[in-house]
């Protein structure tokens, strides 16, 4: 088999995307003609037939299905190599650590400041990334080490978990519930609770209360601020970290323990069987740093 191109894989992509050569062809702004003769080029190389084309539609063969799942790993890689390529190249180089707003927001600031203390310490970025978008910085290279809370998949990392928290539940004010002085994930079944933009099946139900029957639609949210606002408003209840609670009290929110809800834990990940002494070091302060019995600065879903 003749080595496939990123070229090549790129413009599969589009197409199994589009499902329509012509759609795809504008995406990549080149002419329609090509890009046929590149994805038969394409199942030349490999010795598979990877869409079934007619004259009303083109869908993907079995192998292209296989295919489109590994072509994510293969993007995230190699923008990885250039995205920390350049960084190395940089006159001063520099490590980017991410992570969401209000996690743990003075525990970072020590560990930063514990690395540069370290010598030869190279430059730190922190970039502030939005929900479920630190896995995703971290696996095509725009970030070398992030901070990230449950849930999530760490598939291609290896991490340090820095700490866990309960997780209480938030409500109305005047909502029934809100009487009682501690809840169960039970109690929260059917009703409305917030839809991460993009979560996966696993992380709905982790929001609902792990285990449980998932509740009914509620409003999609996109931050801890919104979410709280939506919960004053009646519209939603929330599952959320104690910490969030504890640094936004407010009169027309009730916030309960609920007593068998899985906790919220935080975790440092980085590039999995990484060798590079300067992740190894800051690992190293971040756990040092951790403060078991008090986390300054408010945790956010």
């Amino acid at each position: 088999m003749d080595d496939v191109e990123v070229r090549e894989l790129r413009y599969f992509r589009a197409v199994a995307d589009e499902l329509n050569f012509s759609r795809a062809a504008t995406r990549l702004g080149i002419a329609q003609p090509p890009l046929s003769r590149a994805i038969r080029q394409l199942e030349r190389r490999i010795g598979v037939q990877l869409f079934v084309r007619d004259t009303r539609q083109v869908a993907l063969t079995p192998a292209g299905h296989a295919l489109l799942a590994e072509t994510s790993r293969v993007f995230d890689a190699v923008s990885a190599a250039v995205h920390r390529t350049r960084r190395a190249g940089r006159s001063t180089p520099s490590v980017v650590v991410t992570a969401k707003a209000g996690v743990a927001t003075e525990l970072l600031r020590r560990i930063v400041r514990g690395y540069a203390e370290l010598p030869g310490a190279e430059q730190v970025e922190v970039v502030v990334s939005g929900y479920g978008e630190q896995a995703a910085m971290l696996r095509d290279g725009r970030a070398d080490l992030a901070f990230i809370g449950s849930p999530a998949e760490y598939a291609g990392f290896d991490t340090e978990p820095l700490y866990s928290e309960p997780r209480v539940a938030a409500l109305p004010a005047g909502h029934e519930l809100a009487s009682r002085a501690t809840l169960s994930c039970r109690d929260l079944v059917g009703l409305p609770m917030p839809q991460w933009p993009d979560a996966t099946p696993a992380e709905r139900v982790y929001w609902a209360g792990r285990d449980y029957d998932l509740p009914t639609h509620g409003p999609e949210i996109r931050d801890s601020s919104q979410l709280l606002e939506n919960v004053a408003l009646g519209q939603t209840v929330g599952l959320i970290p104690s910490s969030l609670a504890e640094h936004n009290p407010r009169p027309d929110i009730a916030y309960r323990p609920v007593l068998d809800a899985s906790p919220y834990t935080t975790v440092i990940a980085w590039p999995a069987g990484s060798t590079a002494p300067w992740i190894a070091r800051f690992v190293q302060i971040a756990s040092s740093q951790l403060v078991t019995t008090v986390i300054d600065g408010p945790s956010s879903p």
